[in-house]
């Protein structure tokens, strides 16, 4: 049950990221972009950061690479504390998101780091076969 339940959760992880990622595509890539050079951001980091989230995400729901893309949606999230959310407080300020989901993807993303092999997903298969071949 409990690896179920691991996988439950980096796949819901995965496809929260996946949903940002492609929302970020829907609203036009050139529009991210901006947006980003317009918060003081390098114009050329929303590309990265909608391939984090898409791909990564999608990585996330099949367990693959889980520890090295949790890695990067971690960076990720700290950057948007810091970048975007930080001054809008925990909650919020009415006008903009707070940055309690982003420090609840980190905190879930921290255990993929921590136990990157947990769960059923390609890592926990290819762990295994690397266990039998010792």
């Amino acid at each position: 049950m409990y690896q179920w339940g691991i996988t439950f959760i980096r796949a819901i992880t995965g496809f929260i990221f996946l949903m940002h990622g492609i929302a970020k595509l829907q609203m036009g890539v050139d529009n991210v972009s901006a947006w980003f050079g317009s918060i003081g951001l390098p114009t050329s980091l929303a590309y990265l950061v909608i391939l984090i989230e898409v791909l990564g995400g999608i990585a996330l729901i099949v367990g693959l690479g889980s520890r090295y893309v949790a890695i990067f949606m971690i960076l990720t999230m700290i950057g948007a504390i810091f970048s975007v959310k930080l001054s809008a407080g925990l909650m919020g300020d009415g006008k903009g998101a707070g940055y309690e989901l982003d420090l609840a993807l980190i905190a879930l993303n921290l255990l993929f780091v921590l136990k990157p092999y947990e769960g059923v997903g390609i890592d926990s298969y290819l762990q295994k076969g690397r266990n039998q071949n010792n």
